[in-house]
Parts: structure tokens; sequence; C-alpha cells
């Protein structure tokens, strides 16, 4: 089964599942169209690789798709996006 990401705003983070089996995730603050990122974390055990890949985009896809922005804290998601510059556009510049 391929992993897939969706947002779970009554836990404040996106995850990264296969199955019912949570492989990583994404936490979050929200503040009003801002979403700040504050941790991510993936399981090292997964036999999937490029987990932590798949869940930062999808979850900054989502974020684009509602109009949104980001304040990247995790440095995960902040060195992530400073390798895609594609998604430079989405960080917060009134932080």
């Amino acid at each position: 089964m391929e992993p897939t990401v969706i947002d779970v705003p009554e836990a404040d983070r996106y995850e990264i599942r296969d199955g019912d089996r949570r492989l990583g995730l994404a936490a979050y603050q929200r503040r009003g169209d801002q979403v700040v990122f504050t941790h991510t974390e993936v399981d090292d055990d997964s036999e999937h690789s490029g987990l932590g890949s798949t869940l930062v985009r999808a979850a900054l896809d989502d974020v684009r798709s509602k109009g949104g922005t980001v304040v990247p804290l995790c440095s995960f998601v902040r060195g992530w996006i400073q390798r895609h510059p594609e998604y430079q556009d989405l960080v917060a510049t009134d932080r």
C-alpha cells in the first residue's frame, strides 16, 4: 500500500499513514490562514523511503490549496522548502 497524507486538525498535525499505521507526523499550530509547522517526525524503521519529503510536500500542497501561508519553525520543513524553491511563495512574510 502506498502511504497517504491526511490532515488531522483535531490533533493539530498532518499524518502520513500506511493503512491504519501512522508512519510520521508534521505538527502545526494554526494562526488564521497561517500554518506554523513546529515539529516533524517519521518512523525510522519503516520500509518506505522519503517519508518526510512525501509528508511535507503533501502538507504544503494542502495549505496552498486552501490559500494559506506557512511559518516553518520546524528545521525539517524549513530545510525542505529551501531545497524546493517552488514552495518559497508559501512562506509568510509577516511572521
